[in-house]
């Protein structure tokens, strides 16, 4: 047995080539299902230049290719615009409303409290313009002849005065009415009687004085109004004229 030769094993030359195929193939798959692998053997990751190109050829990949789809989208952008457009034109109007009616509603309150506080001041000063009328008339009555009674009357007066001067602050004035031509607005006819020295609807004397607010009437003035010249004498001929035949001479009538 020692003497005989030993004879080696027959080989597959197929065998030998399969095997490192096989690890081969393995090899790539598992690159291609986990590609950290591949880079913790020893590869180099890859260029991040590469990213980019290939998020440029996603973007234009995405884009749309054909130019109708292209004017289809400029069309829809612009009427999304125009309707914007619209939408800002609207609300500015409103806008522009509601602060004109805010303007006017401002304006008719300050109005309406400026009404109102005149008002109160009319009320409030008509009260009080009888008092004002009282010391007038007792002012002209009095007519004090001994030193302690002109002492009284200089006391008096100077309450007067006080009070006149209170009323002009406020803008309280007088009406001038005698002489004046009769005015519903500013009047109140008490009398009505003929008068040779006044024409027909003109003041001829003031019974109880008028007053003005800031040109606005606080009180009417109590008025006699004229009705001009009254009828002839009666017992005039018949045929005659008025007067008598005196009136035939142009000279005027001596005055005695």
């Amino acid at each position: 047995m020692s003497g005989e030769p030993v004879v080696p094993p027959e080989t597959n030359p197929t065998q030998d080539l399969q095997a490192p195929m096989e690890a081969a193939v393995d090899s790539t798959a598992a690159e291609l299902i986990d590609p950290s692998a591949a880079a913790g053997a020893g590869e180099a990751p890859p260029d991040a230049g590469s990213g980019d190109h290939s998020a440029a050829a996603a973007q234009e990949a995405s884009a749309p290719a054909d130019p109708a789809g292209a004017a289809r989208l400029v069309v829809e952008l612009e009427r999304e615009l125009a309707s914007l457009r619209s939408q800002h034109e609207s609300l500015n109007g409103q806008h522009m409303r509601l602060a004109a009616d805010f303007d006017n509603f401002r304006k008719r309150q300050s109005r309406d409290s400026e009404d109102q506080r005149l008002q109160i001041t009319c009320a409030t000063l008509g009260e009080i313009l009888p008092v004002l009328d009282n010391f007038d008339r007792a002012r002209q009555q009095l007519n004090p002849q001994h030193e302690e009674a002109q002492s009284l009357h200089r006391s008096y007066q100077g309450l007067y005065r006080q009070l006149v001067d209170v009323f002009k602050q406020l803008g309280v004035s007088p009406m001038r009415v005698e002489g004046e031509p009769f005015d519903p607005m500013l009047h109140e006819a008490v009398l009505r009687e003929p008068s040779d020295q006044h024409p027909e609807d003109v003041v001829i004397e003031e019974l109880q004085r008028g007053y003005h607010l800031n040109g606005r009437v606080l009180r009417h003035a109590l008025v006699k109004v004229s009705m001009g010249p009254g009828p002839s004498d009666a017992a005039s001929p018949a045929g005659e004229a008025p007067g008598g035949p005196e009136q035939e001479s142009s000279a005027p009538p001596h005055e005695g």
